[in-house]
């Protein structure tokens, strides 16, 4: 079954560890650290069953809340879709 790529992006952050527009790609099961900014133990946590679901093509565009109810940090879980560079 092929994969999607997918990207998780800051759509709201009161942490100081992410700012609006922040993004953390993922290529399948990897982490594409080339391209992703720092990613918290917690939003991992947080992303991770929305990130493997999008994957697979279950999910599309789902918003998700890092757990870390003192920061909260939304994210948006998007699959990148090759040749749309708003998108990526």
């Amino acid at each position: 079954m092929k994969e999607n790529k997918i990207k998780a992006v800051v759509v709201r952050s009161g942490c100081p560890l992410y700012a609006v527009g922040d993004a953390v790609y993922f290529d399948g099961p990897l982490l594409d650290k080339a391209k992703s900014g720092n990613l918290c133990m917690m939003a991992l946590n947080a992303i991770f069953p929305f990130v493997y679901a999008a994957r697979k093509g279950v999910l599309k565009d789902t918003p998700v809340q890092c757990p870390d109810c003192e920061e909260h940090v939304e994210f948006m879980i998007r699959r990148v879709i090759p040749g749309l560079e708003s998108r990526d």
